[in-house]
C-alpha cells in the first residue's frame, strides 16, 4: 500500500490530503479563503498567496493528523505545478518540495486540470460501481477554464475545444457579482435559478464562424447581454417573477446549453458514449439534471467535496504517476498556463 501526500494551491483552496493506492482518501482538508475573497467579488492574487504562506503547514499537519499517519509513513508527495495563479501555486509546490526533500521521498509536480478528471475514482470507504474506462469525453469546467477533451489516459487528453474568451466559471462570477448575488457566483445563481423561470430571459448563444471552432466554447457576449443588455433579451410571454432569481435562471440555462451544444456535437463526432465532467462547475445542479437526460451517455462527476479544487485529486493522480516510476526534479517550475487549455478567436 502507498500513501501519497497531495497538495493543492493553485487559487484560493489551501488543500492538503492523504490517499492510499491512488484510490482510498485517507483524509481531505480544504481551507478555504472564501470570505477573505468575497467583500472584492473575486480571488485577490496577492492576498492569495499571503494565506497559502499563513496556512499551509497547518493544513498539511491536519491532513496527516487525520489519516493517522506521521510524516515518516507518507510514501510520496504530489503537488500541483499548473496552471493557476502563480503566487499561490509557488506556496504549494514549495512546500512539498521541503516536505519530499526532507524526507527523501519520490516527488511529483502535477496538472491539476488532469487532476479534476482522475476524481470520480476517489473514494471514502465504498468505490464506485464502476470507474470510468478510457477512453471518454472529458467535461473541464472551473473559473479559470472550459475544455472539452478525449481522455485517454489518466495523463493523456487531446483538447477538442476550449473557450476562446471568458471561462464558463468567470461568467458566473462576473453575473453574481454585477447583480450582488454573492460570491462565489456559482453556488448562489444555482440556489436562485432553482426558484426562477429560465424561460423569463431569452439571451443569445455564441456564433463562432470563424475558422474551425465546432467544439469551442465564448461567454464573453453571454456576459455582456446579462449585464448590459438585459431588457433587450425579457421574453414578454414570460410570467413576471422575481427579477433576481429570472435573471440567475435564464443565465444559467443558457451557460449550460452553451458547454452542452459543444459536448453533444463532440460525442456524436467522436462516438465517446462517456462523459467525465470535473471542476467547480461540475457541482452545477442544472448541468447534471441535463446531462442525465440522455440516456445514451453514461456521465459521471466527482463526489460533490470532489468537485473544487482538493488535494485527493492530487494525491490520487500523484500516485499513478510515481507507481510507473515517473519523477519530477526539485527544480520543477510552477506555471500559470498550459498550452492549447485557451485559444483565441481569429
Amino acid at each position: 500500500m502507498m500513501k501519497i501526500l497531495g497538495i493543492e494551491s493553485s487559487c484560493d483552496e489551501c488543500a492538503a490530503a492523504v490517499v492510499e493506492d491512488g484510490k482510498l482518501v485517507l483524509s481531505n482538508v480544504v481551507a478555504t479563503q472564501i470570505p477573505l475573497h468575497a467583500k472584492y467579488d473575486g480571488v485577490v492574487p496577492e492576498l492569495a498567496s499571503r494565506m497559502h504562506t499563513e496556512w499551509i503547514y497547518r493544513v498539511a499537519g491536519e491532513a496527516l493528523e487525520k489519516a493517522g499517519l506521521s510524516p515518516a509513513e507518507i510514501d510520496g508527495v504530489a503537488a500541483t505545478a499548473h496552471p493557476g495563479l502563480l503566487g499561490s501555486l509557488l506556496v504549494g509546490l514549495s512546500f512539498a518540495k521541503a516536505f519530499a526533500w526532507a524526507r527523501k521521498l519520490p516527488f511529483i509536480a502535477v496538472n491539476h486540470m488532469l487532476a479534476h478528471l482522475y476524481a470520480p475514482r476517489l473514494h471514502w470507504e465504498q468505490p464506485p460501481e464502476a470507474p470510468p474506462e478510457y477512453p471518454f469525453l472529458g467535461l473541464l469546467v472551473s473559473g479559470g477554464h472550459s475544455i472539452i477533451c478525449r481522455v485517454d489516459n489518466f495523463d493523456a487528453i487531446s483538447v477538442l475545444g476550449t473557450t476562446v474568451d471568458d471561462a464558463a466559471g468567470e461568467a458566473f462570477d462576473k453575473v453574481s457579482a454585477h447583480y450582488g448575488f454573492g460570491y462565489p457566483g456559482g453556488v448562489y445563481i444555482d440556489r436562485l435559478a432553482k426558484k426562477g423561470n429560465p424561460e423569463a430571459f431569452r439571451f443569445p448563444m455564441p456564433s463562432l464562424r470563424k475558422g474551425d471552432h465546432p467544439y469551442d466554447l465564448s461567454y464573453s457576449g453571454l456576459k455582456t447581454a446579462v449585464i448590459n443588455q438585459l431588457e433587450q433579451f425579457r421574453n414578454p410571454r414570460a410570467a413576471a417573477g422575481s427579477d433576481r432569481e429570472d435573471i440567475a435562471a435564464s443565465f444559467q440555462k443558457t451557460a449550460v446549453e452553451i458547454l452542452l451544444r459543444a459536448l453533444f456535437r463532440a460525442a456524436e463526432d467522436t462516438g465517446l458514449t462517456t462523459v467525465v465532467a470535473g471542476g467547480g462547475v461540475a457541482a452545477n445542479s442544472y448541468l447534471r439534471s441535463r446531462l442525465a437526460e440522455r440516456a445514451d451517455l453514461r456521465s459521471i462527476f466527482p463526489p460533490m467535496e470532489f468537485c473544487g479544487d482538493n488535494g485527493a485529486m492530487i494525491a490520487g493522480i500523484g500516485y499513478q504517476y510515481l507507481v510507473r516510476g515517473d519523477r519530477s526534479p526539485l527544480s520543477a517550475a510552477a506555471s500559470a498556463r498550459v498550452q492549447g487549455f485557451k485559444k483565441r478567436y481569429p
